[in-house]
């Protein structure tokens, strides 16, 4: 039989759409018209032979009329690939391979482009030509043809390096053995182009590390170092790209040849080229964080240290520099503001916060050197101090203007130094904050910042000295300090100044409240004279400080300081400004904060939340009618303040959440499939259940359906923090309705027990909330619960024993004492496990669990004849017995 004619392009459709393309990249054209055009060609099956075609071989016309081909096929073959009928698959693959030795560089570049995406989405093994033709290009001496193929393999390497690291079927050889020798041996070649593409594929299996790698370690490290000094600045970059992963993932490797490597590693970490002293300087922290023994590194930090306070100096183009002459009244481009990260409502003991120290968010040679201090610091401690203070201090003598940025960056090193020489610093730590206070006073806006940031990182010691009256004096100085630089007219000042004091409250606490009034009025100028990316900051110091005094901020005087300028702002913001998110936030810490004394505030709030929530979801569904387009954080946000609300309000909220409708919009949010949403919906449902739940009773079934669907997902680990919110969530709602839950009862046993018993797999958070509502049940339903309590019983109680004594482990606790009552054969085998668990408290304040739980023990040793209940007893450890001894048995 005649084989298919090859496929043939028609001279009209060829023209038709290089014309189109040529209209496409001029910069006058109306591109959603010609996007629409093309569009229409796309539905034609063969349209993609003829981009094909055009890239590979339409060498009449421009470059860039024949890339353009290139990029818009790449595009469509994401998509259209796979659905493609094989003869046209076949075409663009066969098309593409002799693009590889094209004179035109581009076009080399944007074929192996494409062949790296037809590669992601149909793997190597079904294309045998393509490998033939890489080893081809690579074997053949000529440099266009070695080109095309390096850089079309180095892209699949950097994109989907596994899929050359998989066995070909009924063979062990894998198609990397192929091309690892081969990379290595371009190690030595002529050409920097290739020494970099062939360097940078092998880099890509360091993590992967297939077997010919591996056999090839020595290899691959002696082209290292013949490589470190190579002539190009790329090279060398990807030289230290190869020892910081090594390092990082492979230490062992590196481990006969440290010295070197660190010699080597000093040596460029002064490289001339920026990019290369980066990478270089990443090394230092990633060796400290290896398993590696520190002495390796502790003969080269007197030659380190140094090196890395004069990188910590700030570079001549360093566009900080060009930042910190911004006046502080000229309003904010929108490309100023950082997307906005709301984290969801959490319920439980994980509930850490991010520590951010950045104080710019260009990751540069500067910042990753004083990264690389701070580690060396955790690592050495004081060791570091002898050689690095003469510096400092050198450094911070020199007071000339032209010696400014040597001035910044050893109050930067003091800063970065203040976790891991703590101690050697301890003694001498007033004298370097009363050297920082008038550095806040500076004329230099980046010594005033980077001042406000250093001593934010000893707020810790700068607070504990409250208690005497130097130490009394001090605080009162750093603080009237860094509120006078909340109001400095310079951007990165008042953000310094601003994030520094917020650490400084947290440190504080209730040690503010004598001087609230003057902070809130410092805070409330600020919130007057920002521009919006600083006044995010604002808000969140706003928040802190509410979280920090608590109900001290409830007095009339300081709320007519704060309330009204924020009010303002609430107002006019419109509900689909994302400038909202930070105030939402805030109003959350001032609603927790106050209790009932936001009812006054309460309504509008209130209301506002479920407008913002009920547009959300309308515009989720239909942005057009909802007049908005859908975001997520506005829900998040919009649910966490009125959990924030609930919780300070308590039962006061009932009048609001009666004459509303939140009840369905929060079963709605429990449904939607963001988990964020679900995480922060069911927050505020355990909230509520705890202060109205007879509003939640109409759709108690549902709500408790969905959040028992939480915990039995295959999914589980990837959404923990909706399965722990909803695990509480039914807890609050148990104790609260009672009988009422025993329909989902066995259903959420059936999930908590596995969690319990592989406590290991997951947080600490999940384990607690297991634990507990699995007691709430019990309590509620005992006659249910406790038939099946042999098969818990013993992880259940090892739960128990770690949580901290509070009224949410008193109803755990009553659980099992109800429990025991109607079923007490049931954890006869676990004994031991209960003793331990009871003996975990350090008081039950509750005197009728105490004698519950006195009872339970009583009536296991009454029950346990012959000497068994001795033999219980001399299995627990001496502190074990010493607390049990308090229940009298």
């Amino acid at each position: 039989m005649a084989a298919a004619a090859a496929w043939q392009p028609q001279e009209g459709g060829f023209k038709e759409i290089c014309g189109l393309l040529e209209q496409q990249i001029s910069p006058s054209s109306d591109k959603s018209q010609i996007w629409q055009q093309l569009q229409h060609y796309s539905q034609f099956p063969d349209f993609n032979n003829y981009l094909a075609f055009i890239l590979a071989r339409a060498e009449g016309k421009p470059v860039e009329v024949r890339q353009a081909a290139g990029l818009l096929l790449k595009n469509n073959l994401k998509s259209a690939f796979k659905s493609m009928p094989l003869t046209n698959q076949e075409y663009i693959k066969a098309e593409l391979l002799p693009c590889l030795g094209a004179a035109d560089r581009q076009i080399r570049s944007t074929s192996g482009t494409i062949i790296s995406v037809v590669v992601e989405i149909g793997g190597v093994l079904g294309w045998p030509e393509l490998l033939h033709t890489l080893v081809k290009c690579l074997d053949s001496n000529d440099l266009t043809h070695m080109e095309g193929a390096l850089d079309a393999l180095s892209k699949i390497c950097e994109d989907i390096p596994q899929v050359l690291d998989m066995e070909s079927p009924g063979t062990s050889e894998r198609p990397i053995d192929i091309f690892i020798p081969r990379l290595l041996q371009l190690f030595q070649s002529p050409h920097a182009s290739l020494r970099k593409l062939a360097l940078g594929s092998v880099n890509q299996y360091i993590l992967l590390m297939p077997p010919v790698l591996f056999m090839s370690m020595d290899k691959y490290l002696q082209g290292l170092f013949v490589l470190a000094n190579d002539s190009s600045s790329e090279v060398r970059k990807l030289v230290c790209s190869a020892f910081v992963q090594l390092i990082e993932v492979r230490p062992s490797f590196l481990e006969p040849h440290l010295g070197n490597v660190i010699e080597y590693m000093l040596q460029v970490n002064k490289d001339p080229d920026d990019e290369v002293s980066l990478e270089a300087c990443e090394f230092w922290s990633a060796y400290c964080e290896a398993p590696l023994p520190p002495e390796n590194l502790r003969a080269f930090l007197p030659r380190l240290i140094p090196l890395l306070l004069s990188n910590m100096t700030y570079a001549d183009d360093d566009e900080s520099l060009l930042d910190a002459e911004e006046d502080g009244s000229l309003p904010d481009r929108d490309q100023d503001l950082k997307p906005h990260f709301h984290s969801s409502r959490f319920h439980g003991s994980d509930d850490a916060e991010d520590d951010d120290d950045d104080i710019v968010n260009i990751w540069n040679l500067r910042k990753c050197s004083a990264a690389a201090l701070d580690i060396i610091s955790n690592v050495f401690g004081d060791e570091i101090l002898p050689t690095l203070m003469p510096f400092v201090h050198s450094k911070l003598s020199v007071i000339d203007d032209s010696s400014w940025k040597e001035r910044e960056a050893a109050v930067l090193a003091l800063g970065a130094i203040a976790e891991g020489c703590i101690n050697g610093l301890y003694p001498h730590l007033s004298e370097i904050v009363a050297f920082l206070i008038p550095l806040l006073d500076d004329k230099f806006p980046l010594i005033r910042s980077i001042s406000c940031w250093t001593l934010s990182r000893f707020s810790k010691f700068i607070v504990q000295g409250i208690g005497h009256r130097e130490g009394h004096e001090q605080f009162e100085k750093v603080l009237t300090g860094l509120l006078r630089r909340l109001l400095d007219d310079n951007k990165r000042v008042q953000e310094a100044a601003c994030s520094a004091f917020a650490i400084l409250e947290e440190e504080a606490a209730d040690a503010l409240s004598p001087r609230l009034e003057i902070i809130l009025q410092h805070l409330m100028c600020a919130f007057g004279k920002y521009q919006r990316r600083n006044l995010r900051i604002v808000y969140d110091a706003i928040g802190t400080l509410a979280d920090a005094v608590g109900g001290e901020l409830n007095q009339p005087k300081y709320l007519e300081i704060l309330m009204p300028p924020l009010i303002a702002k609430w107002q006019q913001l419109s509900n689909s400004d994302k400038d909202l998110f930070p105030l939402l936030e805030c109003f959350t810490s001032i609603a927790q904060a106050l209790g009932s004394g936001f009812s006054h505030f309460a309504q509008p709030v209130f209301q506002r939340c479920l407008d913002i929530i009920q547009s959300q979801q309308l515009a989720k569904v239909d942005p057009v009618s909802a007049g908005v387009q859908f975001d997520k954080e506005f829900i998040v946000c919009s649910l966490d303040l009125l959990s924030g609300l609930t919780e300070g309000l308590g039962s006061g909220i009932e009048s609001l959440v009666s004459q509303s409708n939140l009840r369905d919009l929060l079963l709605q949010c429990c449904l939607d499939d963001g988990s964020d949403i679900r995480q922060s919906a069911f927050a505020l449902l355990g909230d509520l259940a705890r202060v109205c739940p007879v509003h939640l009773r109409p759709r108690l079934t549902e709500f408790l359906d969905v959040a028992s669907k939480q915990l039995n997902t295959p999914k589980l680990k990837e959404t923990i923090s909706v399965a722990n919110n909803a695990c509480w969530a039914i807890g609050e709602l148990a104790v609260k309705v009672n009988q009422e839950v025993s329909p989902v009862v066995m259903t959420v046993i059936s999930c908590l027990v596995p969690i319990l018993q592989h406590a290991e797999a997951f947080n600490k958070s999940l384990i607690e909330n297991s634990a507990i509502t699995l007691g709430r049940l019990a309590s509620v339903c005992p006659e249910l619960v406790s038939p099946h309590m042999e098969h818990f019983m013993q992880s259940w109680c090892i739960a128990l024993a770690m949580i901290r004594d509070d009224i949410e482990k008193e109803d755990a606790f009553r659980g099992l004492c109800a429990m025991v009552k109607a079923n007490p054969s049931g954890a006869l085998s676990s004994l031991v496990f209960l003793c331990r668990a009871i003996a975990s408290w350090h008081e039950i304040r509750s005197e009728e669990l105490h004698n519950e739980v006195s009872q339970v023990l009583l009536g296991y040793k009454q029950m346990l004849k012959n000497g068994a209940w001795e033999q219980c007893m001399s299995a627990l450890e001496p502190p074990v017995k010493e607390r049990l001894s308090k229940y009298k048995v």
